[in-house]
């Protein structure tokens, strides 16, 4: 694998064979050794991107890339609909507006620790968790669920679960308006109906944490962040719907793609022109997947209010609010370079810099936040986007700290440990389904976030505003 270094964390894969532009990705010394460990399969990935029809140069990987389905997970890829730029379903993954929603509260640590125990059960209880996992004491019809589909969080909010002001603080307000149910399957509806307001499994959380680190006060004071602060990071998606979705329209990409001369190098590629039947289609069963997973982590807000406010703080104490909830698998238009391209953002999300209309006003001055979650025991951090990243990686950043081993590898590493005791005695209270789901998210199976938002602020992409430390862990 040759590929030469253009910039501090910044590395060019030169175009050669089938690539149609050059690829480009972001690393530390360490995050280089991973990829060589894994003889470079995830830079594969990338440089099998740069044959698609239509990309606009670079490929991308942010420094948490690794092996994922067709696109590497933490590619970024940007296609021009007027050059015969294509969509693909891997480049959004299979977890459709997977995302990060972060709560800050009023409440400080020492106000938290005497309630810890009671709120770890009372988080687990009313936030389901787990493979299949369903909601029993709110379910919505078919037609409230095609609602749901067009209008995504603020549909809920509407119905008193939240606040108006946490669509303020949404990634596009926590709505894709060109959603449309008609091109949802009957099979994924029927998987979503009872999951709305659950994590679900795998490397979904929901976390309690605080904040024990400030690196830009400036940008802290603008996202209302403080040292101390009780925080509260929901990690999930749309669940089957999503996985529906995306299964869906892979089996028809990869008919149409023959027949718009679309040749594949890896089938998981499978991909149609943006402005094919195919591809609108897809663009708006997406979309529609998208507002389910805004309304999702919606929900379970709400509920994490509620656990709050069982174990007695009022809703003054806690003043839970949506510092910003943002996606890591969509593909959306946007502006970049003076054209209007449509970025895939797999296990990346958006790091729109300082001005951007589309960030949050209150946010404008320092930029879009962006979360970037850890492993369970160590730390999860919030960053603030650039101007650089608008310019060298279409807007984009990492989103969170990458696998180093796989979840066999985990378990079997795991086998002889009792990771939840480990944890506790570090003041970490985990709650989870199953045992399987701790040992294959042990801590070891990723790698430090650390390095990760190191090479993201050595390239320039992404700036570090606050440190996380978890408190309570819930697990699927």
């Amino acid at each position: 694998m040759f590929f030469e270094k253009i910039a501090p964390y910044t590395y060019r894969i030169p175009r050669q064979g089938k690539m149609r532009v050059d690829a480009v990705f972001f690393a530390s010394k360490e995050i280089l050794k991973d990829l060589e460990a894994e003889n470079y399969a995830s830079l594969q990935q990338l440089m099998n991107v740069a044959t698609l029809p239509g990309i606009v140069e670079p490929a991308l990987a942010m420094p948490d890339i690794h092996w994922g389905y067709g696109f590497p997970i933490g590619g970024v890829a940007a296609f021009d609909p007027e050059e015969g730029g294509v969509v693909s379903p891997g480049g959004v993954g299979f977890d459709i507006n997977c995302g990060v929603r972060l709560l800050a509260s009023h409440l400080t640590l020492e106000d938290l620790l005497p309630r810890q125990k009671e709120l770890a059960d009372a988080l687990y209880r009313l936030v389901p968790s787990g493979v299949g996992s369903e909601r029993r004491d709110v379910r919505f019809s078919k037609r409230e669920l095609k609602e749901i589909l067009k209008e995504g969080a603020g549909w809920l909010v509407k119905r008193g679960y939240g606040y108006p002001e946490d669509v303020r603080f949404i990634e596009s307000e926590g709505r894709l308006p060109w959603a449309n149910p008609d091109k949802v399957s009957e099979r994924a509806f029927e998987r979503g109906a009872p999951q709305i307001g659950t994590l679900g499994s795998g490397n979904h959380f929901l976390e309690v944490q605080y904040v024990d680190e400030v690196y830009d006060e400036e940008a802290a004071l603008a996202f209302g962040l403080f040292k101390g602060q009780v925080t509260v990071l929901i990690h999930t998606g749309s669940r089957g719907l999503g996985h529906q979705v995306c299964q869906d329209y892979v089996e028809r990409f990869l008919k149409a793609a023959p027949r718009y001369g679309i040749e594949l190098v890896d089938k998981q590629l499978a991909a149609a022109p943006i402005k094919s039947p195919e591809g609108q289609d897809y663009l708006q069963a997406m979309a529609a997947a998208a507002n389910f997973a805004f309304a999702n982590r919606q929900l379970i807000a709400h509920f994490v209010r509620e656990a709050f406010e069982k174990v007695g703080f009022t809703p003054r104490d806690h003043g839970l609010r949506v510092l910003y909830d943002l996606a890591h698998n969509n593909a959306k238009l946007e502006e970049h370079g003076g054209r209007r391209v449509l970025v895939h953002r797999k296990g990346a999300t958006r790091a729109f810099g300082p001005g951007h209309p589309e960030v949050p006003e209150a946010y404008r001055r320092v930029g879009q936040p962006v979360l970037v979650p850890g492993d369970m025991g160590r730390y999860s951090y919030v960053l603030a986007g650039t101007e650089k990243a608008m310019e060298v990686s279409f807007g984009s950043s990492c989103h969170g700290a990458g696998r180093k081993m796989s979840r066999h590898q985990a378990k079997k590493v795991a086998r002889e440990r009792n990771l939840v005791k480990e944890l506790a005695e570090r003041g970490i209270l985990v709650r989870a389904a199953t045992r399987a789901t701790v040992d294959e998210e042990m801590p070891e199976a990723y790698k430090d976030v650390s390095l990760v938002v190191e090479a993201v602020e050595g390239a320039g992409i992404g700036k570090k505003v606050a440190r996380l430390r978890p408190l309570i862990v819930v697990k699927g």
